[in-house]
């Protein structure tokens, strides 16, 4: 019944927003009793925390789906984007804006543990990209992960309206990538744009 619980719960908080629903909304959603709701979860906040968890560890399940599938570093890039473009299609508004504004001690949390994730998969992403010939060996791979990944969170923390991120989220990406593209790196990213078209 508690992952029935959180994936009603992810549903909703994601298409109607976190401050939006209510438990009630999750118990008539479910057809249970807000009692049977309360037995798993405390109160709203420990089951936003719950989900949210959850939430993350889908992305990272198929970020690595998309890296095994061996693409090159740059389309693998856009396939996440895609990926992330598909999961998120139907929220209201900015999953990571909402949490921010209205559960921030969860928000930092969440921003914690995606920071770790996604600077590794950023990093192995670049790595793999400078031994195909398509990103610059004498890029510094630190500090050009924390840029994109600065640059990729800002979009989501301060925009709200949720159809403007993945054309934002593609520009970002554009702009990285030719930031440490060679010509190889530049001709498939304009491949990928083209391919691509939001």
């Amino acid at each position: 019944m508690k992952e029935k619980i959180i994936k009603k719960a992810s549903e909703l908080f994601l298409n109607l927003g976190f401050k939006s629903v209510t438990m009630d909304d999750i118990a008539k959603e479910l057809g249970i009793s807000k009692k049977t709701l309360y037995k798993y979860f405390n109160n709203k906040q420990s089951l936003v925390e719950e989900t949210t968890s959850t939430i993350h560890n889908s992305c990272f399940l198929a970020i690595e789906t998309i890296t095994e599938q061996g693409f090159n570093a740059i389309k693998e890039n856009f396939e996440i984007k895609k990926m992330f473009r598909e999961m998120f299609q139907n929220a209201s508004s900015s999953p990571i804006y909402q949490l921010k504004k209205y559960y921030p001690k969860i928000h930092e949390k969440t921003m914690q543990k995606e920071m770790v994730m996604f600077s590794e998969c950023l990093k192995k992403n670049v790595e793999k990209g400078i031994v195909e010939g398509y990103y610059r060996n004498d890029i510094n791979i630190e500090l050009v992960t924390k840029f994109y990944f600065s640059l990729v969170f800002s979009i989501h923390e301060n925009t709200i309206e949720n159809y403007k991120i993945p054309k934002l989220e593609q520009d970002v990406l554009a702009y990285h990538t030719r930031a440490i593209a060679t010509k190889r790196g530049l001709l498939e990213l304009e491949k990928q744009l083209k391919n691509n078209q939001i």
